[in-house]
């Protein structure tokens, strides 16, 4: 079924992706699963301004992982930071897929982004990811949190740390814009 959700070559991309994140979960993820979905926690502190964090934070073609989109390059991602705005992914002729869209926009503290990121919007799921700045002695701390709730067909056990391991790269991706970071 999955296999005709993606398509030959994103489904054997896509396992072979999750066969490696199993193994891989950050011992400072927080993953909190429930009856009804599961969310994920990280942070990192980097030696740079909210402004500057934020400015990184809306060109996501900066630092998200091209193995976790769907045309494989992270140059076709665009954000608009306005409520109602786009996280989205533009390649070829006439392939495009929403990621997410942009729920809640303050600058240099919260960006808040509603959808189900890659193989979840399959699963009947709703997702909220947030991004949270918050200066710190030093420079920034940034808070990422994924909720994801409703029908998912994966095993509600083993997944959500492989969606924590996908997020947690994004994050790690930002962090590594900035020199002289501190965790």
């Amino acid at each position: 079924m999955l296999r005709s959700l993606f398509g030959e070559g994103m489904m054997v991309r896509y396992l072979s992706v999750l066969a490696a994140l199993a193994v891989a979960v950050p011992a400072n993820a927080e993953v909190e699963v429930g009856d009804n979905g599961f969310a994920t926690s990280n942070s990192a502190t980097v030696s740079a301004t909210p402004d500057e964090v934020w400015a990184a934070l809306i060109e996501p073609s900066r630092y998200w992982n091209g193995d976790h989109s769907w045309s494989g390059d992270a140059a076709n991602f665009s954000l608009e930071p306005v409520a109602g705005g786009c996280f989205c992914e533009i390649w070829g002729e006439g392939n495009s897929v929403e990621h997410m869209r942009v729920v809640m926009v303050q600058p240099g503290s919260i960006l808040r982004l509603a959808g189900a990121l890659g193989p979840l919007q399959s699963e009947g799921l709703a997702g909220a990811l947030t991004w949270q700045l918050e200066a710190v002695d030093g420079g920034t701390r940034i808070t990422q949190t994924m909720s994801v709730g409703g029908h998912m067909q994966f095993d509600r056990e083993s997944f959500p740390p492989v969606v924590d391991s996908v997020v947690r790269q994004q994050l790690d991706g930002l962090v590594a814009l900035f020199p002289g970071n501190q965790d």
